[in-house]
């Protein structure tokens, strides 16, 4: 198993975004690297029929996450009263996914080793499958969250009205994601359902314990 991206969905890919859509296009240099990681693990299950499942992640946030992300910078800035930059002017939308939600996918995941798809056809292929035993599926919130209610909902947790610098949209970046999860729902049973507002919430509590924040 490996963790692959959202990003590897460019701009013009029709939403919700799904695994059997062709991603060879993408916008940005970690979105390639991302690619590349999936074709090398699709060489690996051909050569050796080593089964490898692929995992594109959504917008994942929540405790110990990586502190240059986001929801740790604003997070950091409002507590300190300084500005949050707030790109393409806050006309993003997200398919934020709650970490215990990523996690529980991972796990379910697990137990149920790729194999290969003997229907598969390279005249008509299908990005997600292969006669190899390699799979890729989305795990993702399947609920798009305008960037801007993301922010207020951060806001609602800390008590703290954020300062927000408006900035156009950075380079190799798309204005939303939505992930189709129907193949994860399908296979496994099981789809994110963690709301931001209480995701938040969760992540806020825990960031005043592990920093020592006060109220």
């Amino acid at each position: 198993m490996y963790a692959s991206s959202s990003s590897v969905y460019g701009a013009n890919t029709a939403m919700p975004f799904s695994v059997h859509q062709n991603v060879d296009h993408p916008l940005s240099l970690y979105a390639a690297s991302k690619k590349s990681n999936e074709l090398m693990a699709h060489t690996y299950s051909h050569l050796f029929e080593l089964p490898t499942t692929g995992l594109r992640f959504f917008t994942v946030y929540g405790p110990w996450g990586r502190p240059d992300m986001a929801l740790f910078k604003f997070t950091k800035a409002i507590l300190a009263g300084a500005p949050i930059q707030v790109f393409n002017y806050g006309k993003h939308r997200r398919d934020f996914t709650y970490i215990d939600d990523i996690v529980e996918g991972i796990v379910r995941v697990l137990n149920k080793p790729a194999t290969g798809n003997t229907g598969w056809e390279g005249s008509k292929p299908d990005p997600a499958t292969s006669k190899a035993p390699w799979r890729v599926y989305n795990i993702g919130n399947n609920k798009p969250v305008d960037l801007l209610d993301y922010i207020c909902a951060l806001e609602q947790a800390l008590g703290k009205q954020a300062e927000k610098q408006l900035l156009p949209m950075q380079a190799g970046d798309v204005p939303d994601t939505y992930a189709n999860v129907d193949d994860l729902a399908e296979q496994f049973d099981y789809k994110p359902t963690t709301p931001v507002e209480q995701g938040i919430a969760q992540f806020v509590a825990w960031y005043r314990t592990y920093f020592r924040v006060c109220e």
